[in-house]
């Protein structure tokens, strides 16, 4: 790996980062803070685009996947999310978070790899 891709996958994985702050922040304004929706919606519209990227860029699989899209999603946030509501006591939210994350993620990812194999 070139310093120079290097460089840029850190870079592009710290505007990933800000993108996920910002869209959890404006959805938790819209939906509120009892369900971590805006984390969600990241790691759906997260794993649809690496999906798409897999698919049709692989030469920029590290720079898009593993730099932008691995800042912008998180499945530690989800998981202490996770964590957080099973503690608050919101059992079935705690398990839709937890269980819903990962098939609906891999369902937003496997369409992106169509989507993406189509155009």
């Amino acid at each position: 790996m070139s310093p120079l891709l290097f460089v840029g996958a850190a870079l592009a994985g710290g505007v990933g980062a800000v993108l996920r702050y910002l869209i959890d922040i404006g959805v938790a304004r819209i939906a509120g803070r009892r369900f971590p929706w805006g984390i969600l919606l990241v790691n759906l519209s997260g794993s649809f685009a690496l999906g798409l990227v897999t698919a049709m860029l692989p030469a920029q699989a590290f720079l898009l996947g593993a730099g932008l899209l691995g800042g912008y999603t998180t499945f530690s946030t989800a998981m202490l999310d996770a964590v957080a509501l099973w503690r608050d006591g919101a059992r079935r939210a705690s398990a839709f978070n937890a269980v819903g994350m990962l098939v609906l993620g891999l369902i937003a990812a496997g369409l992106g790899l169509a989507s993406g194999s189509v155009v």
